[in-house]
Order: C-alpha cells, then structure tokens, then sequence
C-alpha cells in the first residue's frame, strides 16, 4: 500500500453493493488500483428474486445465496461481516462492529428493512419475508403447522404488491388442499404498479388457488391466532394461524442519521450521476436512495435498477478518482417478471408478454445470466440442468 492509495468502501452486500464492488474489480486502473472494501452484516449474499423458491423447495439455498468470498475470488475485494453502527463524514470514517475504516469514496447501498411496527402486534405476531433466515424461520412454521391435525393452515399474507403475491402462490402449492391462504392489500387492487398482462396473470393464479383477497383493507391488530382487518369501516376478527408481512422498507438508522438531504421516506436525495447531494464523495443507490429518471420518474426498488445502479456507481468511482468526467445515470425499464407458484411465472416487458412454463423457464434463464459471477452461473446452471436426470434415476421403479 502507497500513501496515495485511495480507499473505496461499500456498505451493503446486496444487488447495489456486491455488484458495485464486482464492476470495480473489471476496470482499468492501471497504478492506481484503490483499496476496496465491501461490509455486509451476513456473509452471504441473497439473490432475492428467487428467495420465494425455497419455500417450496424448487431450489436450495446454496443456489441463491452463496459467501461472499467465494463471489469476490480473485477480485482484490476485502469482505468485512459487520453491522455498521456510525458515518462521520467530517473523519471520512465508518465505525464497524468492531473495527473503523477510512475512506476515500463512500458508497451506500445498505438497503432497507421490513417495519412491522405499523399496528398493534405486528412486531410480535408477523413474520417477514426479506432474508435467507425469514425464509429459514417460515419453514420452521410451516413444518409445525404441517404436523398439526388441523385440517386446514390459515395464512394471511399482508401486501398485494409482488413480494405478498408470490409468496401467497407458493404457499398455495406448498400446502395445497389445507391451504386457506388470505391476501390482504390496503389498495383498490393488487399489484397496483405492475403491467396489466402481470396484474391479470397474477389474477388468474391467485383465483385458480383459490386464495381469498381483501382489497381496500386495513388491519387493525395482530393477536395469537388472530387477526383484525377494517373494510369501510367495519372492524372483522379472523383467526389465522401465520401472518406473514411484506410491505414497507425502513431505511437503516446510520443512514438516518446523515446531516444529508433526504425525503420524507429517510432515502438519500442524489445528483444524476448518483452521488449523494452536498456529499460529491458520498454514493448512493438501490433501496436508501431518492433517484429519478430521465422523465423526473422514480426509479423502482427492483434488483434490475440496483444492478443498473451498480454499474453506473462503479463506473463514476473509477472516473471520479482518475480524473475522468462522471456520467448521469440512465434507467432502461426491462420488464416485470413474477413467479406464481410451482413452475410458472408471468413476464412482461420489451415487448414480450409470457405467462405459464414458458415464462418459468425465461425467468430461471434471466435470472442465471443475471447472477453475479460466471462461477456462480456454471455451478447452477449445471445443477438445473442435471436435477431432472437425478431426479428420474433415483425415483423408484
């Protein structure tokens, strides 16, 4: 290390973090190659868009959540697991669990967290469905529920967005004839941003499991097995044996705690090039950010733009420290997909619309080539590609 060498770090692991360092380590910098620092509080990262396959255990969790070691191989990244408790902008300096960094160029990318403290008994009675261990901690309920002789499982599955409408399909299959799954979504209708051709596919899922949906619906309270929703102002008690909670993303509290421009929602306000406003040093992306488009639209919370985000991030940290002029960041929309239960999902977008095993099959194929290192994109691959054969020759005759 030279006195001059500069020090890039990274806090967050997900799509906004992990590809940001990814992008880092492809580019040219000759002799002045920075010291970068990637800080996630797991040691694994979570290919999020197929966390709802574990569910009905269409893939493992090695599949769609591998170390962060083994991703950064060969790439110059130093990977640090700790939570981050401070940034001092004025010492340029993050203090870790149980260290401190320096740095040069700070990029943030923490994502959010599920709040489960909008109503009374959410915090105690709602699961959420965000991470590798909400996924861990269901299947633990599940299996219990499984065992019980109840004849049927109630679930109540809050939010009608994408997270809360595939979760509902999966757990469909999953339970099949026990299932009494209720989808409850506060506005007129479900998955309000989507496409129409996914809005109507979702539909016809949700309607062929035969899960009830509650539009217009406001909860009142959560209770041991029990559940309090208001529709036009009529309070009903239900009785559920799992809540699952899937709206809402807090920003985390260092991020908060920034004297930095923020929005009404906690997100950092940022410059087209995605540097953080009053803080040119500072980057910002996915979950924490307030980024527009061309047209002054938002951009969506998605993994697309995060990885979009990422390589743009990337990019003006390698020209912001050789000198180089940074670029506005452009957001090219590619499409909705959605899984909707056991080999089938529906896709929308760039002029394609693909609802059923078709759109299954697209979708597994994008998301592998979206994963984050070729490695990680051979092992699975072949692994899809060989299950079906493994499957076949250890069934029984």
């Amino acid at each position: 290390m030279t006195d001059s060498q500069s020090t890039i770090c990274i806090l967050g692991g997900g799509f906004g973090g992990l590809y940001t360092a990814l992008r880092l380590s492809q580019l040219p910098w000759d002799d002045r190659r920075p010291l970068i620092y990637l800080v996630d509080r797991n040691d694994r990262f979570l290919f999020s868009p197929l966390l709802y396959e574990l569910v009905t255990g269409e893939l493992q969790a090695w599949e769609i959540a591998p170390p962060y070691q083994e991703l950064l191989t060969n790439t110059g990244v130093r990977f640090i697991q700790s939570a981050v408790h401070k940034i001092d902008l004025q010492e340029q300096q993050v203090t870790l669990s149980n260290q401190s960094l320096h740095y040069d160029r700070l990029v943030l990318a923490l994502g959010g967290e599920t709040p489960r403290q909008q109503v009374p008994g959410s915090a105690d009675y709602a699961l959420p469905f965000r991470t590798v261990q909400d996924a861990y901690q269901l299947e633990e309920r599940l299996r219990i529920l499984e065992a019980s002789t109840a004849s049927k499982i109630r679930v109540a599955v809050v939010g009608a967005g994408p997270s809360g409408v595939e979760l509902a399909c999966k757990l469909a299959d999953r339970l099949g004839d026990r299932a009494r799954i209720r989808l409850i979504e506060r506005n007129a209708q479900i998955l309000k941003l989507a496409p129409a051709f996914n809005q109507t596919a979702a539909a016809k899922a949700l309607e062929k499991r035969q899960v009830w949906i509650n539009l217009d619906t406001q909860i009142l309270s959560l209770e041991p097995q029990q559940i309090t929703l208001s529709y036009k102002d009529q309070g009903d008690t239900l009785p559920v044996d799992l809540v699952l909670w899937t709206v809402g993303t807090a920003i985390a509290q260092p991020i908060r705690d920034l004297p930095l421009p923020h929005n009404e929602l906690g997100q950092l306000l940022t410059e087209p090039t995605l540097q953080v406003q009053s803080a040119p040093d500072l980057f910002a992306l996915g979950d924490l950010a307030d980024c527009h488009d061309q047209q002054g639209q938002p951009i969506p919370k998605t993994a697309q733009a995060a990885i979009q985000q990422a390589d743009c991030v990337g990019w003006n940290l390698w020209a912001s420290l050789t000198q180089r002029p940074l670029l506005a960041f452009h957001y090219l929309h590619l499409g909705e997909m959605l899984t909707l239960g056991e080999d089938t999902a529906t896709l929308s977008g760039l002029g394609l619309q693909l609802d059923g095993p078709l759109a299954f099959l697209a979708r597994r194929l994008i998301y592998l080539y979206r994963m984050p290192t070729l490695d990680h994109q051979l092992k699975v691959g072949l692994n899809w590609m060989f299950k079906p054969l493994v499957s076949a020759l250890s069934a029984p005759k």
